[in-house]
Parts: C-alpha cells; structure tokens; sequence
C-alpha cells in the first residue's frame, strides 16, 4: 500500500505543482512566487491585502514598519501611491509587483483616494479606501505566514487613532490586542514552570495514582463510593421530583397544570423504579467489580514495572506526524492536478472585482487517486494504532504470565515492539484494513450525502442519514472486536481471524465480567484525569504565586494552558491504562481457562478472588 502509495505521489509531484494550492492569489488570479498567471510574480512571493475580502497584491517583501504605519502611502492594484511628501515609506521598503500591462488595473488618483493629502481620514472615508472595501489600503507594519502578510494588531490600533475610528471595531482590536499580548507575556514569563509542572508533575502524579491504586481500601473506597453517588442520584432525583409535585398541588392559587404536575408525580415513580433496578443490577454483579478492582490494582503494577510503556502514545503520535508530512505533500500536489482557473469575486462597493479565488476541475481518474490517498490515510493511521494496542498487550501479557516479576522492565517494551513488528504485523494490517474499509464506506456516504443537499431530495438524506448511523455503529463494534482479538493475538501469538473468533466467544463468555470492567475502568480513569489535572493545576497556583505572580498580568492564563497539558497528559496516561486492564482482564481468562487453581498466575487480588469465588 505504500509503495502504491509513493508511486502516486511522484506521479502528482512530476504533473501537479504545490505551489497552485498553497502560494497566495492575487486580486487578478495571479500566484504570488511563481509565472501562473497574467503577470511573472516569481520575484514577488508575498500577498499584501488590500480590502478585507482576501482581494491584494504581491510584494517583494511583507512590509516591517518601525512606527507600525505610515498613514501617508497606500498600497494599490497600481502600486504604491503617496500624496504628499509626508510619506516615511520608500519604494525600496515596499517593492509591488507591476500590474500596469494588466486590464482593468483600478488606480488611485488624489480625488478617488486621498482628497486631503494632511487628512489621512479623508483617505480613509475615500472611494478607493472605503474603510477597508475598496482597492487600497495603508502600508502597516506585518508580518508573515505562509507567504501572507498579515498586519500586526498594534499597527491596526495605530491607524484607527490616526484616522479617528473610535468605533466598536478598534475597542475590539485594542482589547485583542492587550489580551493576546498580556497572555504571550505571562506564559514566556511562565514557560518553566509549564514545562516542569505541566509535563514533569502530572506524569509524576500519573504514576503516583497508579501507585495509590494498589493501597488496600483506596480503590475500593473509589469504586463503592461512586457506585453508592450513582444510585443516591436517581432517588434523590425521585425525592425532588415528588416533592416539586407536592408543592405544585397545593400551591394557592395554582400555578401549574395538572398535566405539569402528573409529569413531575411519574418522574420521581420512574426515578425511583431505575435506582431500585441499579441497586438490584451491582448486588448481582458484586463479585465482578471485585474482579474488576483486581484487574485495575495488577494494571497499576504492571505499569509500574515498566514505566517507558506510558510514553508509547508519543511515540505512535511521532511516527503518524511523520506519515502526515509525506501524505500533505502528496495531497497537496495531487490537488493542483485539477484544471486551474480563478473566479471572479464582487464585493464591497467597487463595481468591479476586488478579490478572486481559485478553483479546480478535476478529472475521473484524479478523483479516484484522491479516493486512494484518502484510503490510505484511514488504513495508516490505523495500522499505527493497531501496532501500539498489540505491542502494548504483549507487554502487559508478558508481565502477568512471569512467576518472577523482578524480572520485568523497560527491556520487556523492547522487546515487545520488535516481536510484535517481526511476527505480527500482518495482523495490524488485517485488522486496520477491516477499519479502513468501513471509514471509506462512511465517507463515501458523506459525498452522497452531500450530493442529496445540494439535490434538495429528503427522501435520499433520510436513507443515507441511517445508512451513515448504522456504519458508524458497526465501526464502533469492530474497533472494539479489534482490540481484544489485537489482545488474543499478543498472549497466543494466533492469526487475526482465529484471534477475532476467539476474543469474539470470549466476550461472550464474560459479558457480565467485561460490563464491570468498562464501569469500574471508566471511573477509576475519569477520576484520575480529573485528579492529575486539579493536583497539577493546584501546585501551580502556589508555585507561580509564591514565585513571581506580582510580575504577571493574569495568572488564569498560566494556569489553563498548564491545566490544558496535564489533561492531556492524564488522558494518555489513562487510554494505557485502560488498554492494560482489558489485558490483564483476558490474561486472567486464559490462566483460569488453562491451569488449576493452583498453577494458575493469578497474583495479589486476582487470586484472592480465584480463592474465594473459583
């Protein structure tokens, strides 16, 4: 697939060009930096805008103006124009591209954009201006990204005092402003301490919660407790709603219908009937939370005996940032292969075009390379997380299936990537594949779908509305399958589809078992995001205000950006941790299904439970 898929990206790097999708166009469909076009703007790769619909002009240079703007010099369709010799700013500092051999060139005389060469509002209230829709505008000081030249905020506020638009837009550019300035302050101000405790403190934390985890009555104290919260809700949510009735009904005079009160009188019926149900349904399944909190407590040691494997996810995230670049590159030429043409666009009060845009036709087989590159984007990205669940799960199986625990560590991740690369990438294909499929089938859908708005046909969207719902529930249910097959795989070494088969019996066999571990999981990594992220955030309030909170504007920005990071990196922290309890769940399966009760592998609660309940 992806030599196909380097072959079709050469081929669009020798016939398509890059630089037709991503270099600036200009007012009259020229690419700024190269000959596509009316004019040769090879020595002009820059775009300066000129009115505020995305109409400008290439220039040699993005302007970089000491006083932020020169309110005396306008940059035109027909190059720099100044009035009066107050100008500051020279044809050298601002190099515009000739567009004089052109038709239709809009140029600016003193009565169309400078009446009163002193007054620059009068330029700025002009016919050619036109507070920003006309066909010039004020040299300001800029900056550049990617090849556009987009003026600084401060330059902005600069000319709305010379020009006296005391209005809500320069309120709003001056408040933007300070806030994005006062916050890039704060956070360089802060930079260490986001980088020491954003990152350094919540992976610390992370293995901290993995440790407490394993203290006797601090999981189960978690898990009850929030099982406990969960049914109190329904009844208190019951209790309220019968009392809001009672109040209801002998409210004088009455301010609520009957209808309104037998709505709030069968609420709390209903509220009460599922709490009783949720008391019911954990006294039935007790001994599989049990299970569960033996399954969290032997992930936490197993991830503490080889710590390097939470930072797996950084890896995968590289490598997919690496696929990233080359697929752009190909995507990006592939797309310049359409016929190129720009289109007109009116706007403003100028009876003429000020703005264009391009567009592209493309032909059958470009669109069925474009169905390609999209295929292989799904099936890659995929790929890379099928490898990292086998990886890890051969990890973690390995860790359960050892006597002498001592013997695990960080070598025993090492040793996994290169067993589940040379023995089981075939696997990650397969399974990947089926994913990829089902993504192409869903995005196929989305075209029609697409296809049916523009048709107006209602009939079409509802049928392809529910053939989009079914898809997307099928690719939930395979990711799912995929996962614990990707499990079987790593602990028996078996094909994909003997692992599917197997994975698929065994979730049947423990349905009971799997509904407790997705609870009793999804609660313990809920309250470790929120542990890690309130802790992080927490020792950052003390640190940064005890050290140098007098020197910032605003310690809130700080603080969310740190807040941000440590969620992610709880977030990466627990995704592990819920593909190691899946793991050691079915671990625990196999060992109880193979060995007596002796022999099994079974170690701490695990085989507290196998003695109690086996």
């Amino acid at each position: 697939m992806w030599i196909s898929m380097t072959g079709l990206g050469i081929y669009a790097m020798r016939e398509g060009d890059y630089e037709l999708i991503l270099y600036p166009l200009d007012y009259q469909g020229n690419l700024c930096g190269t000959d596509h076009g009316k004019v040769d703007m090879t020595e002009f790769p820059y775009l300066y805008y000129v009115n505020d619909f995305a109409g400008g002009v290439c220039v040699k240079e993005c302007p970089a103006i000491e006083e932020k703007v020169d309110p005396y010099t306008l940059l035109t369709y027909g190059g720099l124009f100044q009035p009066s010799n107050q100008s500051n700013v020279t044809s050298n500092q601002i190099s515009i591209a000739d567009y004089s051999k052109t038709n239709n060139t809009l140029v600016c005389t003193q009565a169309l954009c400078y009446p009163d060469p002193s007054d620059p509002t009068s330029a700025y209230t002009s016919y050619g201006v036109n507070k920003g829709q006309g066909f010039a505008w004020f040299a300001l000081d800029t900056y550049e990204v990617l090849w556009r030249c987009v003026v600084r905020d401060d330059a902005k506020e600069a000319l709305y005092q010379i020009v006296k638009n005391k209005n809500q837009v320069t309120e709003a550019v001056k408040g933007g402003y300070n806030f994005w300035s006062n916050l890039y302050g704060d956070l360089w101000m802060t930079r260490y301490y986001i980088l020491g405790l954003g990152f350094g403190a919540s992976l610390i934390l992370g293995f901290l919660y993995c440790f407490a985890l394993r203290i006797p009555g601090v999981l189960a104290i978690m898990v009850w407790a929030s099982i406990f919260l969960t049914v109190a809700i329904f009844f208190i949510a019951g209790w309220y709603a019968s009392q809001l009735a009672t109040q209801w009904a002998t409210a004088d005079p009455p301010t609520f219908t009957q209808e309104e009160i037998n709505a709030a009188t069968y609420s709390s019926y209903a509220l009460y009937v599922v709490g009783g149900l949720l008391v019911l349904l954990f006294l039935f399944m007790r001994k599989r939370i049990q299970l569960a909190m033996g399954c969290v407590k032997e992930t936490s040691k197993a991830i503490i005996s080889m710590p390097i494997i939470i930072l797996f996810p950084v890896f995968q995230a590289l490598g997919f940032m690496v696929f990233m670049i080359v697929w752009s590159f190909y995507a990006a030429n592939l797309a310049s292969m359409g016929e190129f043409s720009t289109n007109t666009f009116q706007a403003g009060p100028i009876s003429v075009s000020v703005s264009m845009v391009r567009s592209f036709e493309f032909s059958d087989f470009v669109k069925q390379c474009a169905w390609y590159l999209l295929f292989c984007f799904f099936w890659t990205g995929q790929f890379i997380l099928a490898m990292g669940e086998i990886i890890f799960a051969m990890a973690v199986s390995k860790w359960y299936f050892c006597r002498d625990k001592d013997e695990i560590g960080n070598v025993t991740v090492v040793s996994s990537i290169t067993a589940s690369i040379w023995y089981h990438s075939g696997t990650a294909a397969f399974g990947s594949l089926i994913i990829a499929i089902i993504k192409m089938i869903r995005a196929f859908l989305s075209y029609l779908q697409r296809k049916a708005e523009e048709m107006d046909s209602s009939v079409a969207k509802a049928v392809l509305c529910c053939f989009q719902c079914c898809f997307w529930c099928l690719e939930k249910c395979m990711k799912f399958l995929n996962k614990n097959a990707y499990i079987q795989t790593a602990i028996f070494g078996t094909a994909f589809c003997t692992s599917a088969r197997e994975a698929f019996f065994l979730i049947l066999r423990n349905a009971v078992r799997i509904a407790a571990i997705t609870y009793v999981s999804g609660g313990v990594m809920f309250i470790g995001k929120v542990f890690i992220t309130t802790v992080t955030t927490g020792m950052a309030y003390f640190a940064i205000s005890q050290q140098i909170g007098d020197e910032l504007y605003s310690i809130i920005g700080p603080l969310v950006f740190i807040a941000a990071i440590a969620w992610f990196i709880a977030g990466m922290f627990m995704g592990v941790y819920d593909m190691g309890i899946a793991t050691i769940l079915q671990c625990f399966v196999a060992d109880e299904e193979m060995f007596d009760d002796d022999q099994m592998y079974a170690e701490g609660d695990l085989k507290s439970w196998v003695d109690s309940h086996g």
